[in-house]
């Protein structure tokens, strides 16, 4: 499914899917955040052999048949040997208020059809 791109920040936005069934959250600088601290553990020499034994026990529990929690485990073996940060970003005011319009928005297309679940 396509989504309709109506934020004026796209790489920081919460925006529709074209059906209206289902909204996607987009923060381009996590996945910018995660290459680079990927790549400079990669890069130092003390670690690089760890790193790439952890991505490679990555590529084999999802090119293979996973059991619970293996695919979890792996992604986080590889943060540990590449000192990897948490997958978040700060946000000014601005974004705050923006990002709240956008989500107000997708969620009343999610609800058109009544109620949202779980919401009281």
């Amino acid at each position: 499914m396509t989504r309709t791109i109506t934020s004026t920040c796209p790489p920081l936005s919460i925006e529709s899917r074209s059906d209206w069934l289902a909204g996607a959250l987009r923060v381009d600088q996590i996945r910018t955040d995660t290459l680079v601290q990927l790549v400079a553990g990669w890069g130092d020499e003390d670690t690089r052999d760890d790193v790439i034994a952890a991505l490679d026990a990555l590529a084999a529990v999802v090119t293979g048949i996973r059991r619970e929690g293996e695919l979890d485990a792996a992604v986080e073996e590889i943060e540990d040997v590449a000192s990897m940060d948490t997958a978040q970003i700060e946000i000014r005011q601005a974004d705050a208020a923006r990002l709240h319009t956008e989500l107000g928005l997708v969620a009343e297309r999610l609800s058109r059809f009544g109620q949202m679940r779980g919401v009281a």
